[in-house]
């Protein structure tokens, strides 16, 4: 991991990165000297830290100095802070070159001029031996769909951040601060967040037709119209419509919101949903005219206003993923995302 100093990243609307320092260091500090963590006094005063998460609490006694992640985002939330991983799980959705990189995860490496880390394939699980390989200090796992037995093999290999308290359920508020907080940088994590909600409060305000509508984030597959998925506010994906983007929480998604990041619905009970004015789903669009021919799910009135936000993972895969906020991930859901929500709540009647 290089060195480098902390940053409280300014990310900006337009597309790409923009990090700024808050460390309060000489600019030059340091800066790409090998291995090793932020090394501020102000960080390594910070220690011994301690994590509360659902599998109890992890006490970090000293700064780290390899820094491995595990799960998403757990890496754009170091890279945010300056820190730069020895490894991260592959990106195998959203990435939109095949590289395993994400775009802006790419733009913040070579804005720390790092070279991008090892990367293991997460696909079929967890890499143990390819993390323990990396010989890490710590590992970052605030956001992510850890297990009993995943927590406890890591934590043979060295002290977990774990999730807060549901999996995949973690906000990206609470991964930069966790995952901050383990690097000994709590101050920086914290003015990070607040200047990205500061962005996100502007940008949101900027539109006009987002005013208030019940939205869901949904997964329906035209193949089999007999139910409908739909995310619950335990996951960041809903959770973000109606506490940043402006929308409100629809009553069924109210209901299901226990400690389940995604429920179902029987379509004969399409009548709960009677309140749903804008739907973000995953598909190309074409799934429309399927969904406004079925006799149950087209007295949605999402579906029946075509108020209808489709995130194509062929075509488009980076808004697709940045729908679901990240650190690194946030200027292009400003730039992409919103103007798509905005033209949804536009078809709301």
């Amino acid at each position: 991991m290089r060195v480098t100093r902390p940053f409280a990243a300014a990310v900006a609307v337009a597309a790409s990165l923009v990090l700024a320092s808050c460390a309060g260091g000489d600019a030059g500090s340091d800066a790409g000297d090998g291995d090793g963590a932020v090394d501020t006094p102000e960080a390594s005063s910070a220690f011994p830290v301690t994590i509360t998460h659902a599998f109890g609490e992890t006490v970090i006694e000293s700064q780290p100095e390899r820094v491995a992640t595990v799960g998403w985002s757990n890496q754009e939330a170091a890279l945010a802070l300056g820190v730069v991983p020895v490894v991260m799980e592959e990106a195998t959705w959203g990435d939109d070159d095949g590289d395993g990189v994400l775009p802006w995860v790419e733009d913040a490496l070579a804005e720390l001029g790092a070279e991008t880390p090892a990367l293991y394939d997460g696909t079929d699980g967890i890499d143990f031996e390819a993390v323990a390989d990396a010989d890490p200090d710590v590992i970052l796992s605030a956001y992510s769909g850890l297990t009993d037995d995943d927590y406890s093999t890591l934590s043979q290999i060295a002290p977990v951040v774990a999730y807060p308290d549901v999996p995949w359920g973690t906000t990206w508020q609470q991964t930069i601060t966790m995952n901050g907080t383990a690097l000994g940088l709590a101050a920086e994590a914290e003015a990070l967040v607040e200047e990205l909600q500061t962005q996100l409060a502007d940008a949101v305000a900027g539109y006009d037709n987002i005013d208030g509508q019940p939205a869901m984030f949904a997964w329906v597959d035209v193949t089999d119209l007999s139910s409908v998925g739909f995310y619950s506010l335990a996951d960041p994906r809903e959770r973000f419509l109606v506490e940043e983007a402006g929308f409100t929480v629809p009553q069924a998604v109210a209901a299901a919101s226990t400690d389940e990041f995604f429920t179902t619905i029987s379509a004969e009970a399409v009548d709960e949903l009677a309140d749903v004015e804008v739907i973000v789903t995953y598909g190309t669009g074409e799934e429309l005219e399927v969904l406004q021919s079925d006799p149950l799910l087209s007295r949605i009135p999402a579906v029946a206003d075509g108020a209808i936000v489709f995130l194509d993972e062929t075509t488009d895969p980076t808004t697709a993923s940045s729908a679901n906020p990240s650190p690194l991930g946030i200027a292009h859901l400003i730039e992409n995302y919103l103007p798509l929500l905005d033209e949804a709540a536009g078809k709301a009647s």
